[in-house]
């Protein structure tokens, strides 16, 4: 068992003693166990939908701080210098809801042999490599599109006020066909 225990988000610029790499699967985990670089145990006890990015800088229990390294994995990576195209490849794999990193000409995912295949059958070529994760965080995380996601999770019913696209698509038929006399 650890006696050190990191629980809090500090500033990036905040001085690190130690590091800890960690692959963008257990950078999205509130609890759990890591080795730092030092070889010391530790343990993290985040708030939930925390998702650490390389860079960060946590706080422990005994006001020690670890920078968080995002740790080469294996990803897929298509570079296209055509804009059209790479937004189509990401307007797919988005519609997916894979975790997507977004570059300048480029665009990487976690590899998965079926998403490469669908890349490639839009004329794009696909690298397997061992490369840093950091997709982008979503329309509704904190910080300019990195950390703290917050899922709409609660027990109570609620109505939604908003329409779904099959509402707006019956609306539209019965506004096109005409009314019928009694």
């Amino acid at each position: 068992m650890t006696d050190l225990t990191f629980t809090t988000l500090t500033a990036a610029d905040t001085p690190a003693t130690d590091s800890v790499s960690l692959p963008f699967d257990l950078r999205q985990r509130a609890r759990l166990r890591v080795v730092l670089a030092s070889g010391r145990e530790a343990g993290l006890k985040l708030p939930r939908g925390t998702i650490l990015r390389d860079g960060d800088v946590l706080q422990g229990s005994k006001d020690q701080c670890v920078r968080v390294v995002a740790a080469p994995e294996t990803v897929s990576t298509v570079h296209c210098q055509d804009p059209w195209q790479l937004a189509r490849a990401a307007y797919h794999l988005g519609n997916r809801h894979i975790w997507v990193q977004v570059g300048a000409g480029w665009l990487r995912y976690l590899h998965d042999h079926v998403l490469d295949d669908m890349v490639q059958g839009f004329g794009l070529a696909v690298t397997v490599e061992q490369a840093p994760f950091e997709p982008e965080g979503g329309a509704y995380t904190e910080r300019g599109g990195h950390h703290h996601l917050h899922r709409h999770e609660h027990e109570h019913e609620h109505e939604h006020e908003h329409e779904h696209a099959a509402d707006r698509s019956a609306e539209r038929e019965r506004a096109a066909s005409p009314r019928q006399s009694p």
